[in-house]
């Protein structure tokens, strides 16, 4: 399985957003006009996983369930079992502040693996986070569809979008 490329600045504000409190602001997007945006406290967002009708993909959704507009990033962060790595988010990006407002969601799609990869092995779980520095939340392979376990091999996942239609869109223009 091939893992999330983490540049050593990526982990080093990943850490420093871990020491932070969550009241901290978050800038903006470049060239955008809106007010710097708090980084959403795990407590806050409800994190979804569920199967799909399509072999090896898997619905991913947070919900922002506080009362303001706050921050997560832009990939979701996607473990599988006790493997190394996370999935690799398509198209190649760099985090970046995605910002969820009070009491919406946000989707992604994960492809888990192509239907004729001999090579994947064999999950119980998966663990979704909304943000790197959340713990996030476990879903059983049977919750997801797959009594006899998950297959992993070369997982990826689309960024965070506002509909689950765009996100599963966003899966089939990558793969």
């Amino acid at each position: 399985m091939r893992v999330r490329t983490v540049l050593a600045a990526s982990a080093a504000a990943t850490a420093l957003v871990l020491t932070l409190p969550a009241s901290l602001a978050v800038a903006a997007p470049q060239g955008a006009q809106a007010a710097p945006v708090p980084i959403c406290r795990e407590g806050k967002v409800t994190v979804e996983a569920s199967r799909t009708d399509r072999p090896h993909v898997i619905h991913v959704r947070v919900r922002n369930n506080g009362d303001r507009t706050c921050a997560i990033d832009r990939i979701p962060t996607v473990t599988f079992g006790a493997l190394d790595g996370a999935a690799q988010p398509v198209p190649p990006t760099e985090s970046r502040p995605y910002r969820v407002g009070a009491g919406k969601a946000a989707y992604a799609t994960v492809r888990t693996a192509r239907t004729d990869d001999q090579a994947a092995r064999v999950v119980r779980s998966v663990t979704v986070a909304a943000d790197p520095s959340h713990r996030g939340k476990a879903f059983s392979a049977r919750s997801l569809g797959a009594p006899h376990g998950v297959k992993v091999y070369e997982p990826v996942t689309t960024w965070w979008h506002t509909t689950q239609g765009r996100a599963d869109r966003a899966l089939d223009r990558a793969t």
